[in-house]
């Protein structure tokens, strides 16, 4: 725990009352992990507070305001300009926040701050619509980010921005009242109680209306994109005081209030859509391009220079012929948009008129399918990570956010190019929004001497003269201006506006407590001085630039550590072993870590689905781990463990029955009660016991094979199928390797066993806790019987359990045709059987392992093949349990699946089905209802299709009956 100064200390006296200690931060290690965001500069809290409500808010201001001491407020962290950051207090308000209201058949919804931009328009798809804002970090960025960055994106331009869309707003102001805008009696109690507060909002919009030369330099401003200084635009847009407050939260990065709720007006997402990426042989000559298409019906024109392309030129749905490019050449990436076929036709043509006049690399080719442009898209989204995964190891990549107005474009950007190859950066990117004539560019800089320092000093200085002195643009137009541009503000803006924005600073936040620094600063030098660090680590996650689109698919995020606090962490213990400075403070990040980063990590790696450079933090961990383990008495115990593995089996069986006996006599509840004393005794040493704990399974038991039937099948059942049978209440009471030998001899196969299988496992186990050597040694030794039994690799190989079929496809021969029971079924069994759905609700449950396979859309195939109602929960991911861990850490199994049994409960689930079986026991534990291998499921609602034959000829008719 921080030692805390005599106000912090007091301060946390008192919050404590109101707020539980687990969700109040004063040590090392989470302070440094929740002080981080996506940007380069970093402050660590004094006291970091995961508010649930607004009583919390409400509670927490108050005493700052007592206490004299800033407060920060955060979502979800992706802000890259400096503003969500602070050495005082900072208020999470992410997890926790998600509620929301659709309302007006979707053409609006009022949500919490904490809901990610993404899950919005998951939300409002249904009704055919979507949020205005459409940032490229919009799948992990949250709604009150978004907001009050006035974050706007590829394609929104200023027409549909947060701005534009915002209704009403629910705010917490810094003398704890709270105002609803949404509500008449909100606003008359407000009204009451701080008449002065609203006749001074009055007073500045009616100065500002008559001041002519000032109101027409704030619509000349706003013409374009433009987050420099504090949103003063209302003043001149609207009248009514209440909607004037609200517009100037836009962009106000938490300086103004704090917004709990938000009211917006959702824009129509149109049925019909064509994207293509067109590719120009100079920048000049793109930027050119958009100004033409500019009046037709271009939706988005995204453009990326040369060493953008080059940043993405190996991802997934990227032609491999950019390689072979010229430098100069730059793609301009379209979107169109219509109500109609016909109309998308007639729009793809006008585009290409438009373009008659220019000469293109390659011939323009627009395409409507959706997996295909989505593909393009999310490239787009992914470039600034991307450029910043290229960086040198050891510098901070920069990305700066500029607006021209349109005319100016070509030549502003050549002017721009011009400065960056001036001040050397070889590895700068431009791209961006050209529609709007908004670019960002990258450039990657090292901080470690003054000289490099004042490097960034002049570039920044002359930036700011090119946009501000010769283009009168945006120097910031949609990242926010935090502290990276606080110091360029007045220049931007002149005197008169700029004290017009300190009026309003001083109206809402006459003590200054609310992120002090930002947007407002004194200091002309604030914009270079607390730089971050990024020490380099390992080749696994030096890439990173912390970004935080991970977090969105990493399961401890809000409970531990996420995937990128794991790496901020581990490059700041590496920073203090490289410098020898503060060992207490390095002991203490050691130690935290343990638990928090390394023990309840899942090493699922779903987190490297949504990093744009694919960075799999899992690994990572599991390159710790064996580190950890590296010692003989560990690889000793691994190594006997791998050699006599065949022994363990009739000793696991054993246990499991012995314990499920005892479950039988005693019952749920007081086995519960012992079995959790006796784990709570032994330190939680003891694994959890749950009523979902399974019953030994019987061993596998191979048949004689009919060489002459052509259809033959490997069938591999994992050690945890070959051991573990169904729990005392599953609704199936066979084991699953004889219900899966069961149904595959149901749809005409020979199923033929490696051999030895009893000895055999896939090596995840020894891989999960960082025995590498013993991982290799059993994979390998199940590739040579796998590769036996198959022929050669002849014949398909079917493994039970999806994770273990995961590893087998990273580290066996290609020869090996691989498959786990979703694909299986999917590819091999639909086609020969007869399929009668059955009435109920069932669940499925996507393992973190079939959705890195691209399997989850298969999985629901196959269950909507067997039931009526198939489910697929919104936001469960990884259920946490990760092989053994959730015996040992159940805490973050519970924690991974905290939405499920309010979705299983009100869609009234009456089983679900997945592919793993201990995840299977968590989401039984978590869920309320037993969940299951979807083989049992398909088992019982099917017949061999040549038994269907059979009865339509007889006329007969035959039920299934559920096992």
């Amino acid at each position: 725990m921080f030692m805390l100064k005599e106000n912090y200390k007091k301060f946390y006296d008192e919050i404590k009352i109101t707020i539980e200690t687990s969700r109040l931060y004063t040590d090392e290690i989470r302070n440094l992990a929740y002080g981080t965001d996506a940007g380069f500069y970093r402050l660590i809290p004094q006291i970091i507070i995961r508010a649930k409500n607004e009583k919390e808010v409400q509670k927490a201001i108050l005493l700052a305001n007592k206490y004299n001491l800033p407060v920060t407020f955060r979502a979800a962290g992706t802000s890259l300009a400096g503003q969500a950051i602070t050495d005082s207090i900072l208020i999470v308000a992410g997890k926790h926040w998600e509620d929301f209201d659709v309302l007006k058949k979707g053409e609006e919804i009022r949500m919490q701050s904490g809901l990610v931009g993404a899950r919005i328009n998951e939300i409002l798809a249904p009704y055919g619509r979507k949020l205005g804002p459409d940032p490229a970090s919009i799948n992990s960025a949250m709604i009150g980010g978004i907001v009050m960055n006035n974050a706007s994106g590829m394609n929104c331009g200023t027409h549909e921005n947060s701005y534009k869309t915002i209704q009403s707003a629910r705010l917490i102001f810094v003398d704890g009242t709270i105002l609803d805008t949404s509500d008449e009696q909100s606003k008359k109690d407000f009204l009451k109680l701080h008449s002065d507060f609203i006749r001074k909002i009055e007073e500045i919009r009616d100065t500002v209306r008559a001041n002519k030369k000032l109101a027409d330099r704030i619509q000349y401003k706003y013409s374009i994109k433009n987050t420099t200084g504090l949103s003063i635009n209302p003043f001149i847009d609207y009248e009514d005081p209440f909607q004037i407050i609200v517009n100037l939260m836009v962009g106000s990065e938490g300086t103004l209030a704090f917004m709990s709720e938000l009211t917006m007006k959702t824009v129509v997402n149109p049925k019909f859509k064509a994207s293509a990426m067109i590719y120009f042989h100079d920048i000049v000559t793109a930027c050119k391009s958009v100004v033409s298409m500019k009046p037709g019906p271009v939706h988005g024109a995204e453009m990326l220079d040369r060493v953008a392309l080059r940043s993405v030129e190996n991802a997934d749905g990227i032609p491999f012929f950019i390689k072979d490019f010229s430098d100069g050449v730059t793609a301009v990436l379209v979107e169109t948009l219509a109500n109609s076929k016909k109309g998308l036709d007639n729009n793809i043509k006008e585009i290409k008129s438009l373009l008659k006049a220019y000469k293109t690399v390659r011939p323009i080719e627009f395409t409507d399918k959706v997996e295909e442009y989505s593909k393009l898209w999310d490239i787009r989204k992914g470039v600034f990570p991307a450029v910043g995964g290229l960086r040198e190891k050891g510098t901070t990549c920069i990305i700066e956010d500029v607006a021209f107005h349109i005319e100016d474009l070509p030549e502003a950007t050549a002017d721009l190019q011009e400065l960056i190859a001036k001040y050397g950066y070889k590895d700068g990117v431009i791209y961006g929004h050209a529609l709007e004539g908004n670019f960002h560019f990258i450039f990657n800089q090292n901080f470690n001497e003054p000289e490099e320092i004042e490097q960034y000093k002049n570039f920044m200085h002359e930036v700011d003269s090119l946009v501000v002195d010769k283009y009168d643009g945006s120097l910031k137009a949609e990242h926010g201006t935090g502290r990276n541009m606080a110091p360029f503000v007045k220049h931007e803006w002149g005197e008169e506006a700029y004290q017009l924005m300190k009026d309003v600073k001083q109206l809402f936040d006459p003590k200054n407590l609310l992120n002090p620094g930002v947007i407002i600063n004194d200091d002309p030098e604030c914009y270079i001085k607390s730089f971050k660090t990024l020490a380099p680590v390992h080749d696994l996650v030096d890439t990173c630039i912390e970004c935080g689109f991970c977090e969105v698919n990493c399961l401890t995020a809000g409970f531990s550590l996420s995937a990128r606090q794991r790496t901020v962490v581990q490059r700041e213990i590496k920073r203090l072993e490289n410098t020898g400075e503060n060992a207490k403070r390095l002991n203490e990040l050691k130690k935290g870590f343990e638990y928090l980063g390394e023990q309840t990590c899942a090493g699922d790696g779903l987190c490297a689905t949504s990093c744009p450079v694919g960075i799999d933090t899992g690994k990572y961990i599991k390159y710790l781990r064996s580190l950890n383990v590296a010692k003989a008495r560990p690889q000793k115990q691994s190594q006997w463990v791998a050699d006599n593995f065949h022994k363990l089996a009739p000793v696991i069986r054993g246990g499991l029955k012995f314990v499920n006996g005892v479950h039988t006599v005693m019952g749920s509840t007081l086995l519960g009660a012992v079995a959790g004393g006796f784990r709570t005794i032994s330190g939680n040493k003891i694994p959890l016991w749950t009523p979902a704990m399974p019953n030994g399974a019987s061993a596998p038991k191979p048949k004689h094979i009919n060489q002459e039937n052509p259809l033959k099948v490997v069938y591999f059942p994992s050690c945890i199928a070959q051991t573990m049978g169904p729990a005392k209440g599953d609704p199936y009471k066979e084991p699953l390797h004889k219900v899966t030998q069961e149904l595959l001899e149901k749809a005409g196969y020979e199923v033929i066993f490696p051999e030895k299988m009893n000895s055999l496992c896939c090596g995840t186990p020894w891989e999960s806790k960082g025995f590498i050597k013993q991982a290799d040694q059993k994979s390998s030794e199940l590739e040579d019987a796998l590769y036996k039994a198959s022929n050669g690799g002849e014949y398909p190989v079917l493994c039970d359990t999806s994770p273990c079929l995961y590893r087998m496809r990273r580290v066996m021969d290609e020869t090996l045709k691989l498959y786990e029971p979703v694909e299986f079924i999917h590819e091999f069994l639909m086609d020969k059987l007869e399929f009668r759905r059955v009435d109920e609700v069932v669940a499925v449950h996507s393992t973190c392992t079939t959705t890195k396979m691209g399997l989850t859309p298969k999985l629901k195939a196959v269950a909507e093949a067997c039931a009526k109602h198939v489910v697929l929960p919104d936001e469960v991911g990884c259920c946490g349990f990760a092989g053994d861990r959730g015996f040992n850490y159940p805490e973050v199994n519970k924690y991974a699946l905290r939405k499920l049994r309010p979705v299983l409960d009100k869609s009234k689930v009456v089983a679900g089905y997945s592919n793993s079986r201990t995840c299977e026991i968590g989401l039984s534990n978590n869920g309320g209802v037993p969940y299951m291998s979807i083989i049992y499921l398909v088992d019982r609602v099917t017949v061999p299709k040549a038994e269907k034959q059979l009865f339509q000829k007889k006329k007969g008719k035959r039920e299934t009956v559920a096992i």
